[in-house]
């Protein structure tokens, strides 16, 4: 047994294992503590792993108030209507009132000469003035192969647009699609031709100027005339 009195409690001794020779124990230097106050906080360090998360919340809140603001500025500002006007459609223009020479005559009267018609389609402008409201309108005479003469009112049947003679077979064809080889009566208004040279249904009868195209209802309203001698008289209107 060993020496009680020779026992230190703090230092014992190491117990001896048989087959083991004695050797010096190196007992493991543990490393001395740091102090406590040197080591980072937890909170500390929860708050700098969310400085990254906050910065990007703080970006993203001042883009979605930049845009709030936009969208705010752009409602109040006042904004500039534009109207569409539609292009207003032009109507056709009357046909222009045909030309002639000297003083037109003025019916009911004399109104031409057989030596002024001598040659077939040959024409001659007049103006008629209504019995019953004075009013003059423009009119047309037209020698007829075979010698017969045609007068006619130059006002549209039912309208206040003008009709024209058309002697161009070229502008027949073009502007009415029409081929001739003789001139017509036109209405440029809505694009009939009359063939003064057929016979077409007249409220009272037959009346010359057959419709070949179009939608008018009926021949060019007809003038009676009357000759005496050389002289050529227009008498009255249907």
């Amino acid at each position: 047994m060993p020496d009680e009195s020779k026992i230190d409690p703090f230092h014992p001794q190491q117990p001896r294992i048989p087959g083991v020779s004695e050797a010096k124990v190196d007992l493991i230097t543990v490393p001395e503590a740091t102090p406590e106050s040197n080591l980072p906080s937890p909170t500390a360090e929860r708050l700098r792993s969310l400085v990254p998360l906050l910065w990007f919340m703080l970006t993203v809140a001042g883009i979605a108030t930049t845009g709030a603001g936009l969208l705010l500025w752009s409602r109040n500002s006042p904004t500039k209507t534009v109207v569409s006007r539609p292009v207003e459609s032009s109507p056709a223009p009357p046909a222009p009132t045909p030309k002639n020479t000297g003083n037109m005559p003025v019916a009911p009267g004399l109104i031409a000469t057989t030596e002024e018609l001598a040659k077939p389609w040959s024409s001659k402008q007049f103006s008629f003035r209504n019995p019953v409201t004075n009013d003059p309108s423009p009119a047309v005479l037209v020698r007829l192969p075979g010698g017969a003469l045609w007068a006619l009112s130059l006002r549209q049947p039912f309208g206040d647009c003008n009709l024209e003679y058309v002697t161009s077979s070229r502008r027949l064809q073009t502007d009415y699609r029409v081929h001739s080889t003789h001139p017509m009566m036109v209405d440029p208004c809505n694009g009939t031709v009359f063939d003064l040279a057929q016979y077409g249904d007249g409220p009272n009868g037959l009346v010359r100027g057959e419709i070949v195209a179009g939608t008018a209802v009926r021949p060019p309203v007809a003038i009676e005339i009357r000759t005496r001698g050389k002289q050529i008289f227009a008498i009255r209107s249907e």
